[in-house]
């Protein structure tokens, strides 16, 4: 599985960055071609699933995704965790955002991913995690910005 890496600061409070980054139509309004279709009703918690659905016209695909751990950050407690897994025919794996909020104000991100497109051969891996990265940490940037 390709691993996708991605570590970002911003000088937003950790729990401004937690609702920023678990906005999940927000997020998906930031991958192109994607909107984000959630499966249960509010709030989110554990067992909370949505479906990022990407592509043009009847060309697309779904990614699948349920909350598996919610730990939304604590002042003078353990960092923020999500944690995704993905539950789709075609995208395999798991996602996790850990929000750390850091002496002296601001949050640092760390954006982890495992996945998988399924039918397509592993000599691929390294170009579906360039283009992760790339996608995830566009994402992330501009889900932050002021």
């Amino acid at each position: 599985m390709p691993a996708i890496r991605i570590v970002h600061r911003t000088s937003l409070p950790a729990s401004e960055t937690w609702l920023r980054l678990t906005d999940w139509e927000r997020q998906g309004a930031q991958v192109p071609f994607t909107r984000t279709i959630i499966d249960t009703a509010p709030p989110t918690r554990v067992g909370t699933a949505f479906t990022a659905r990407t592509g043009v016209s009847r060309i697309t695909f779904d990614d699948p995704m349920e909350v598996v751990v919610w730990r939304p950050p604590a002042e003078g407690g353990p960092p923020g965790l999500v944690r995704l897994e993905k539950r789709g025919r075609s995208v395999t794996g798991w996602a996790e955002i850990e929000i750390r909020p850091l002496t002296g104000g601001g949050t640092e991100v760390h954006w982890r991913e495992d996945l998988r497109l399924r039918g397509l051969p592993r000599a691929l891996d390294p170009v579906v995690a360039a283009a992760g990265r790339f996608l995830f940490g566009r994402a992330v940037a501009r889900l932050l910005a002021p």
